[in-house]
């Protein structure tokens, strides 16, 4: 029996932007969808609330059934209930992202997906409200990006100081002075160096880190100001 009287039924929706680094581009995870409604257009990677499942299992499982892999950071953005957003049923949809390690996604459960990795700044134009929920996401990542360590999340487990220089140039858009974000990188503390080089350097072997993750975590919250003083 409904404790409460309503007739109309709302569908929840999950959303997700998956953020990826190549090495060299920012990369969103898209979906070329084979069914209807828009079908043969692009959109994110999403799915429905199940009636007994909280948000974070949900989000988890959507991740999970995209890319493969488990405790993939992410965090929600906003949520978007305009009336029509959806042309078939009125759905609300709750929007988050994510950021995975390119290399580490299993990437023939994506294509079970029908999912592909394109480059940020060339994405194709979005179903519904999905460029939107991009162009949100990609601000967030920006702020969050300048302040506390998520950057992190994006590169492989041994990075050069160049490689994590080169993400931040690609989340920004904007070339970065190499010894000041140098400077402050590594004035975090954050960084363990292993004591190896960058063999497939093409120039002086760079000195290969990794990040030490438990002040990763112990620090997460602190502001750190990566970009400060690194903008050319």
């Amino acid at each position: 029996m409904n404790k409460y009287p309503h007739s109309t039924r709302i569908l929840v929706a999950l959303d997700c932007i998956v953020f990826g680094f190549d090495g060299e581009e920012l990369k969103l995870l898209l979906i070329k969808r084979n069914f209807e409604p828009e079908k043969g257009k692009w959109s994110l990677m999403g799915g429905f609330l199940e009636a007994e499942e909280d948000l974070e299992v949900a989000a988890n499982r959507i991740l999970y059934d995209l890319t493969g892999l488990k405790d993939i950071y992410f965090e929600e953005i906003k949520t978007f209930g305009k009336i029509g957003r959806d042309p078939v049923e009125r759905t609300i949809s709750i929007c988050f992202f994510a950021l995975i390690n390119i290399h580490d996604h299993n990437q023939d459960q994506a294509k079970a997906q029908n999912a592909h990795w394109l480059n940020l700044k060339n994405r194709p134009s979005l179903i519904f409200d999905h460029n939107q929920m991009v162009d949100m996401a990609l601000e967030q990542l920006r702020y969050k990006a300048a302040l506390h360590p998520i950057g992190f999340e994006l590169l492989p487990e041994k990075f050069t100081i160049p490689q994590l220089q080169k993400l931040y140039e690609a989340i920004y858009d904007t070339p970065l002075d190499r010894r000041n974000f140098s400077r402050k990188i590594l004035s975090t503390k954050l960084l363990i160096d292993t004591g190896e080089k960058n063999q497939n350097s093409t120039t002086k072997k760079a000195i290969l880190y990794q990040l030490d993750k438990e002040k990763y975590q112990s620090q997460f919250n602190a502001f750190h100001n990566f970009m400060s003083d690194a903008m050319i």
